[in-house]
This record gives structure tokens, C-alpha cells and sequence, in this order.
């Protein structure tokens, strides 16, 4: 596997693992035995990056503390804080107050099994903590030897700025991929002029840009996409399906899949972009990690970018009360 650098020294494969499926989100929690046994067969192709969050539950950061704990030393844990653990269940409320970070670090630390978290992102911005304080925080958790880096999610280009000029912030992660390039806009030029890592969630359109997804496709009640994003309305997915259509001729004259082609797309946008696909299945895995070996050449890019200069993607990315926390 290809390494790549975020910031300015946290080297990390090109591709990482996204964990969050394993436990929320996308239907049904995973077998304990089954998830563990899938984040050690990606350690062993070459994957030293894993992405978790406290949000995602208790159980989530524990497999992923358990599943790596043999292989420490050798690989990149990122978790994320910026919520209040102890709020109602199937409440999401923010907290970045700085007592509330130090509170959520030790559980994180104990539930990851390790001395001091790798990478660590606020999940979301709260309005009501100045980034500077929550920087500041993270700055005093790295001086103790709790925490190594410190990055950004889903933030806005002068949050990142400020946040940068109180304590470097190595990574921002936003979802980022062919239907959705808003991170074109502002951030990754931001990051680009700061020196900052990029990390793309959802790089395959939270399972859309595969093709195993279409107008018919039915969810699991707990699965996310068929209650929550409007993007993922039948009527939305059939008129989405051009993406698709243009992945899948691509990959066909590169003797790849629609999922590698969306995934080299990204690697070929900046040397400093590392993609977090996530799945609960070993093929789709081997699949995604594929994607590294795949070439997409400058004519490549530029048919890409023809075919889908044309396509207008339809539905929003989030609900109203989802969006409200992006782009602070």
C-alpha cells in the first residue's frame, strides 16, 4: 500500500478504513468477532489509518481498540470528540466546552486502548465554544502526551484558520467525492495554502457511487440512508444513477469497478487527499484498496470532468437540522 502525509509529518496508507458502519448508521451493528476480524484483514493489506468517532458509540471505538491493539506501533487511530456523551438517548448534542473534551478524551483512551489518540478531530463546530478554546484544549492535551494531532471536521475555511493559528491542525475531514465537491470550493484550497492533510468520509457516496445501489433498493430501518438524507429518496436515486452510469464507463475501459474509479478520482486530485472508505465485507474491502493501484491518466480526468460538468446531481446532503452543523 502507497503511504501519504497529512500535515506535516503524520505519514498514513493512502487509503483508510472508515469504522463507522460497523456500529451506526448503516443497519444493523456488526458481529463483534466479524468487524475485528475485517479491521485486522485490512491491517494486513497494508491499511494503517482508522477512523472512529465517540459518537458512534461506546461499542465503536472498543472494536476498533480491540481489533488493533497487536498492531499499536504500526498504525494511525483518528477519533473525533465535540458532543455530549451523557445527553438522552438518540440525542445528538454539541459540547466543546474545554471540561467537557478532557471528560470525553479519557473514555476514548480507554476504550481505543492506547497511551494518546493518534488524530483527534472535533466532530462538528459548536457555536457556542470559540474554536480558539477548543484548539487551546487540544493544544494542552498534546503538550500532556494524550493526543498527537489535531484536525477539524466539517468545518468552515476561517474556522480552520483560526483554529491553525492557536495549534496546527493536521487533517480536515468533510465528506468529499464526485457528487458532492463542495470542498472544491473553499477548503481545499485552504488546506492546500496551510499545509493541512485532507480525509474525504462517504468517498463513495455512502454506498452510491458502487452501483450496487438504485431506485429499488430497500434499507433496514436502522440504515440512515432510507430515513434521513433526501439524496436517497427513490425518485432522487434514479436521477442520480448518471454518476453511476458515468463511473461505470470508465471503469470499464480501466478494467476496474465504478467504487475504484470514484476512489482514484479522489487520490488523483491532491498527493495530500486520504480517502476513509468503510464497509462491513471483506471483498468490498479488497475492492476499495484496489483503487490505489488504479491510474487514472490526464485525459483520464479531464473525460471525468467533461461528463460531469454535465450531470446535475439531485437532492440535498443532509436534512435542515444536519446541515446546520456543517460549514461553521
Amino acid at each position: 500500500m502507497q503511504k501519504r502525509t497529512l500535515g506535516d509529518n503524520l505519514e498514513v496508507s493512502a487509503i483508510g478504513y472508515g469504522a463507522m458502519g460497523l456500529s451506526h448508521g448503516y443497519g444493523p451493528q456488526t458481529d463483534k468477532q466479524q468487524a475485528t476480524s475485517l479491521i485486522r484483514a485490512a491491517v494486513e493489506r497494508g491499511v494503517t489509518f482508522f477512523d472512529t468517532a465517540q459518537i458512534y458509540g461506546a461499542e465503536n471505538e472498543e472494536i476498533v481498540g480491540e481489533a488493533l491493539e497487536p498492531f499499536r506501533y504500526g498504525v494511525v487511530i483518528a477519533t473525533k470528540f465535540g458532543f455530549d456523551l451523557e445527553a438522552p438517548a438518540g440525542q445528538q448534542v454539541l459540547n466543546s466546552r474545554p471540561e467537557n473534551i478532557r471528560k470525553v478524551t479519557e473514555g476514548s483512551l480507554r476504550r481505543l486502548r492506547v497511551e494518546a489518540i493518534d488524530l483527534y478531530y472535533q466532530h462538528r463546530v459548536d457555536p457556542d465554544v470559540p474554536i480558539e478554546e477548543v484548539a487551546g484544549t487540544v493544544k494542552e492535551l498534546i503538550r500532556e502526551g494524550k493526543v498527537k494531532h489535531f484536525g477539524l471536521s466539517e468545518a468552515s475555511a476561517q474556522t480552520i484558520r483560526r483554529a491553525h493559528a492557536v495549534q496546527l491542525v493536521t487533517a480536515v475531514q468533510s465528506e468529499y467525492s464526485l457528487w458532492w465537491r463542495e470542498p472544491e470550493e473553499e477548503i481545499l484550497p485552504t488546506c492546500e495554502e496551510l499545509g493541512i492533510g485532507f480525509v474525504p468520509f462517504s468517498p463513495l457516496g455512502k454506498g452510491f457511487l458502487t452501483g450496487s445501489i438504485d431506485e429499488n433498493t430497500e434499507f433496514d430501518s436502522t440504515d440512515m440512508r432510507g430515513t434521513t438524507f433526501p439524496r436517497f429518496t427513490p425518485e432522487n436515486r434514479k436521477a442520480n444513477r448518471a454518476v453511476v452510469d458515468l463511473l461505470t464507463r470508465i471503469a470499464a475501459q480501466k478494467r476496474a469497478t465504478p467504487a475504484q474509479i470514484a476512489l482514484a478520482w479522489l487520490l488523483a486530485r491532491k498527493p495530500w487527499i486520504v480517502p476513509i472508505p468503510g464497509t462491513t465485507k471483506l471483498h468490498r474491502l479488497e475492492e476499495n484498496l484496489g483503487a490505489a493501484s488504479v491510474e487514472l491518466t490526464p485525459d483520464d480526468l479531464r473525460e471525468i470532468e467533461a461528463a460531469a460538468a454535465k450531470i446535475t446531481v439531485r437532492g440535498d446532503r443532509y436534512p435542515a437540522h444536519l446541515q446546520q452543523r456543517v460549514g461553521r
